[in-house]
């Protein structure tokens, strides 16, 4: 019994040492096929680079607006008696735009007229006596005193009546009427908006780093949306004297010739401030760009080796610097050389050293001016 015993013993023990072998194999071969596991190359796009001649400008967002822009409104109360224009029509300074009812002023202008004439009647008829004796001085000063007093009746109640007669300060465009024949108007009462529109002001924040490169007489190029193909020339004429301190910008102004009047006060349009010369960089696809807070950089496709000595097409990261954008395209002054082959689309799934597989069917876009499709 005990020799049974014994030998059923033996043949467990012989069966788990077998069985512990053969899975101590399988393990060893797992680990070495996972040590030479190559993850399969990433399908990327690339693009050669290469040298262009750019502008050396800035691009900056800015708004139109009118250099002179008020709310015509009424400067005594009274009745709106004529209405003299419509709205949207364009003014001369001067321009009568509303009257408003003076029957009672010319009543009383009349009436102060008339006392008016007689004080001069009194006035120069004791002129004439007091050089003959007949009167005295005080009398004659008398007279002089109310003879000029009637005349400054007479001109405060033309004053009057030309205040009610409302003018174009300046000239311009009109925008939408505010009033109704008939309706009465509180002293301030709005009446029509005025925009002097050529020349116009385009304001926009330049960063503080920019701003000792934008001075006055610098030309720039205004451009918009919502008037394609259409370019506007002008030069900046006033610089502010402070610093933001929220955005640590600085505001600039622009005069630019706008004679059809086709840019209007609050567009939001486009500046190109033209700072200098030329300037020869290498221009990238915008999405080539792996932007960090270290640095940016690129990744350069190249024939690289691995452990084993084996060749094989893969990428490099390479640290760049950019100085500005246009349209798509961003602007590489250092860390490439033209004829490098650079990744523009994959970016975000490489890291140092991967293989990659070239696939140029599609390219992102690369327009300097792009036009969106659905605008």
């Amino acid at each position: 019994m005990l020799k049974r015993m014994l030998l059923m013993l033996g043949v467990v023990v012989v069966l788990v040492a077998g069985l512990g072998f053969v899975k101590f194999k399988q393990i060893q071969t797992a680990i070495a096929q996972g040590a030479s596991f190559a993850p399969p190359p990433s399908a990327v796009s690339t693009i050669v680079a290469k040298k262009e001649t750019w502008p050396s400008t800035l691009n900056i967002i800015g708004t139109a607006q009118a250099i002179q822009g008020v709310t015509v409104s009424a400067d005594l109360p009274g009745t709106v008696y004529k209405i003299n224009f419509e709205s949207g029509q364009a003014v001369h300074a001067g321009d009568v735009l509303v009257e408003l009812d003076t029957r009672q002023e010319r009543a009383q202008l009349a009436a102060a007229e008339a006392q008016r004439d007689l004080a001069k009647i009194n006035f120069n008829r004791t002129q004439e006596l007091v050089k003959q004796g007949v009167v005295a001085r005080t009398e004659y000063d008398n007279t002089e005193s109310q003879q000029k007093a009637t005349e400054a009746q007479v001109g405060e109640i033309k004053a009057a009546i030309e205040r009610k007669t409302i003018r174009a300060p300046f000239t311009g465009v009109l925008g939408i009427r505010q009033i109704n024949l008939g309706q009465y108007l509180a002293a301030g009462a709005a009446i029509v908006p005025l925009q002097a529109l050529n020349p116009i002001y385009v304001n926009f924040g330049v960063p503080q780093q920019s701003a000792p490169q934008v001075r006055g007489g610098r030309a720039l190029h205004v451009t918009s949306d919502d008037l394609p193909g259409i370019q506007f020339n002008g030069r900046v004429t006033a610089v502010d004297s402070v610093v933001s301190e929220a955005t640590r910008n600085i505001q600039v102004q622009a005069t630019v010739p706008n004679p059809q009047g086709k840019l209007r006060p609050g567009m939001y349009v486009q500046v190109q401030v033209i700072l200098g010369e030329s300037r020869s960089v290498i221009t990238l696809p915008a999405s080539a760009i792996n932007y960090a807070p270290y640095g940016d950089s690129v990744f350069v496709v190249s024939d690289l080796t691995d452990p084993k000595g084996k060749t094989y097409r893969g990428v490099r990261q390479q640290v760049v610097k950019l100085e500005g954008s246009r349209g798509d395209q961003v602007a590489v002054v250092s860390g490439l050389n033209p004829g490098d082959e650079v990744v523009t689309s994959g970016v975000f799934k490489l890291r140092n050293g991967a293989p990659v597989q070239v696939n140029n069917k599609v390219q992102p876009s690369n327009n300097p001016k792009p036009k969106p499709e659905d605008s």
